[in-house]
Protein backbone atom coordinates (compact mmCIF):
# COMPACT_ATOMS: atom_id res chain seq x y z
CA UNK A 1 0.00 0.00 0.00
CA UNK A 2 1.30 3.46 -0.84
CA UNK A 3 2.14 5.85 1.98
CA UNK A 4 -0.61 8.25 0.96
CA UNK A 5 -3.18 5.44 0.91
CA UNK A 6 -2.01 4.51 4.40
CA UNK A 7 -2.58 8.12 5.52
CA UNK A 8 -6.07 8.06 4.00
CA UNK A 9 -6.86 4.74 5.62
CA UNK A 10 -5.74 5.93 9.07
CA UNK A 11 -8.06 8.92 8.70
CA UNK A 12 -11.02 6.81 7.57
CA UNK A 13 -10.94 8.20 4.03
CA UNK A 14 -10.73 6.54 0.64
CA UNK A 15 -12.46 3.60 -0.92
CA UNK A 16 -13.54 0.79 1.33
CA UNK A 17 -12.95 -2.43 -0.54
CA UNK A 18 -15.42 -5.20 0.16
CA UNK A 19 -14.02 -8.67 0.56
CA UNK A 20 -15.13 -11.00 -2.23
CA UNK A 21 -16.90 -13.36 0.18
CA UNK A 22 -19.29 -10.56 1.20
CA UNK A 23 -20.25 -9.78 -2.37
CA UNK A 24 -23.93 -10.14 -3.24
CA UNK A 25 -24.77 -13.39 -5.02
CA UNK A 26 -25.28 -13.10 -8.75
CA UNK A 27 -28.92 -12.78 -9.78
CA UNK A 28 -30.29 -14.61 -12.78
CA UNK A 29 -30.60 -12.40 -15.84
CA UNK A 30 -33.98 -10.77 -16.26
CA UNK A 31 -36.06 -11.95 -19.17
CA UNK A 32 -35.79 -9.53 -22.08
CA UNK A 33 -39.07 -7.79 -22.91
CA UNK A 34 -40.85 -9.06 -25.94
CA UNK A 35 -40.27 -6.93 -29.07
CA UNK A 36 -43.36 -5.18 -30.35
CA UNK A 37 -43.06 -2.84 -33.34
CA UNK A 38 -44.42 0.66 -32.78
CA UNK A 39 -47.47 1.72 -34.69
CA UNK A 40 -48.00 5.35 -35.72
CA UNK A 41 -50.45 5.82 -32.80
CA UNK A 42 -47.93 4.68 -30.15
CA UNK A 43 -45.55 7.09 -28.42
CA UNK A 44 -41.99 6.32 -27.42
CA UNK A 45 -41.53 5.91 -23.66
CA UNK A 46 -40.57 9.13 -21.89
CA UNK A 47 -36.89 9.57 -21.06
CA UNK A 48 -35.90 10.87 -17.63
CA UNK A 49 -35.31 14.63 -17.85
CA UNK A 50 -32.40 14.77 -15.40
CA UNK A 51 -29.75 12.06 -15.10
CA UNK A 52 -29.16 10.68 -11.63
CA UNK A 53 -26.35 12.42 -9.71
CA UNK A 54 -23.51 10.39 -8.28
CA UNK A 55 -23.49 10.10 -4.51
CA UNK A 56 -21.55 12.87 -2.80
CA UNK A 57 -18.34 12.01 -0.98
CA UNK A 58 -19.07 12.05 2.72
CA UNK A 59 -16.88 14.48 4.57
CA UNK A 60 -14.70 13.15 7.37
CA UNK A 61 -13.90 15.43 10.31
CA UNK A 62 -10.14 15.05 9.95
CA UNK A 63 -9.30 17.96 12.24
CA UNK A 64 -11.28 16.50 15.15
CA UNK A 65 -9.75 13.07 14.58
CA UNK A 66 -6.22 14.44 14.56
CA UNK A 67 -6.81 16.68 17.58
CA UNK A 68 -8.19 13.71 19.53
CA UNK A 69 -5.19 11.60 18.55
CA UNK A 70 -2.83 14.44 19.56
CA UNK A 71 -4.37 14.62 23.06
CA UNK A 72 -3.43 11.02 23.77
CA UNK A 73 -0.03 11.06 22.04
CA UNK A 74 2.98 11.03 24.40
CA UNK A 75 4.77 13.76 22.39
CA UNK A 76 3.46 17.28 21.79
CA UNK A 77 3.02 17.26 18.01
CA UNK A 78 2.18 20.21 15.76
CA UNK A 79 0.51 18.32 12.89
CA UNK A 80 -0.96 21.55 11.46
CA UNK A 81 2.54 22.77 10.52
CA UNK A 82 4.83 19.74 10.34
CA UNK A 83 4.63 16.76 8.00
CA UNK A 84 6.92 14.86 10.40
CA UNK A 85 4.50 15.46 13.27
CA UNK A 86 1.50 14.56 11.10
CA UNK A 87 3.08 11.24 10.13
CA UNK A 88 4.13 10.51 13.74
CA UNK A 89 0.61 11.23 14.94
CA UNK A 90 -0.76 8.73 12.44
CA UNK A 91 1.83 6.12 13.43
CA UNK A 92 3.51 6.22 10.02
CA UNK A 93 7.27 6.21 9.41
CA UNK A 94 8.38 9.86 9.37
CA UNK A 95 12.01 9.27 8.42
CA UNK A 96 13.58 11.34 5.65
CA UNK A 97 13.57 8.26 3.42
CA UNK A 98 9.84 7.71 3.98
CA UNK A 99 9.08 11.40 3.38
CA UNK A 100 11.09 11.32 0.14
CA UNK A 101 9.11 8.25 -0.93
CA UNK A 102 5.83 10.05 -0.16
CA UNK A 103 7.03 13.19 -1.96
CA UNK A 104 7.92 11.12 -5.03
CA UNK A 105 4.53 9.38 -4.88
CA UNK A 106 2.75 12.77 -4.84
CA UNK A 107 4.89 14.31 -7.61
CA UNK A 108 7.17 16.69 -5.72
CA UNK A 109 9.31 18.82 -8.09
CA UNK A 110 12.96 17.67 -8.23
CA UNK A 111 14.33 21.05 -7.13
CA UNK A 112 12.36 20.80 -3.86
CA UNK A 113 13.46 17.21 -3.28
CA UNK A 114 17.07 18.44 -3.06
CA UNK A 115 16.24 20.64 -0.03
CA UNK A 116 14.54 18.67 2.76
CA UNK A 117 13.06 21.78 4.42
CA UNK A 118 11.42 22.93 1.17
CA UNK A 119 10.30 19.38 0.42
CA UNK A 120 8.70 19.10 3.88
CA UNK A 121 6.73 22.34 3.42
CA UNK A 122 5.55 21.24 -0.04
CA UNK A 123 4.73 17.77 1.23
CA UNK A 124 2.70 19.00 4.21
CA UNK A 125 0.60 21.34 2.04
CA UNK A 126 0.14 18.68 -0.64
CA UNK A 127 -0.91 15.97 1.82
CA UNK A 128 -3.47 18.28 3.46
CA UNK A 129 -4.79 19.39 0.04
CA UNK A 130 -5.15 15.79 -1.14
CA UNK A 131 -6.91 14.82 2.10
CA UNK A 132 -9.37 17.67 1.46
CA UNK A 133 -9.85 16.53 -2.16
CA UNK A 134 -10.77 13.09 -0.86
CA UNK A 135 -13.47 14.11 1.61
CA UNK A 136 -11.49 15.44 4.58
CA UNK A 137 -12.53 18.76 6.14
CA UNK A 138 -9.23 20.62 6.14
CA UNK A 139 -9.65 24.34 7.02
CA UNK A 140 -8.72 26.78 4.25
CA UNK A 141 -6.03 28.42 6.38
CA UNK A 142 -4.12 25.12 6.39
CA UNK A 143 -4.41 24.82 2.62
CA UNK A 144 -2.96 28.26 1.74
Amino acid sequence: MSIFKTIMSKLGLGKKEEPAKNAAPARPAAKAPEYKPMTPMMKAPAQPAVPARPAAISEVDVVSKLEEMAKSHPEKLDWKVSIVDLLKLLGIDSSLEARKELATELGCPADLMADSAKMNVWLHKTVLRKIAENGGNIPKELLD
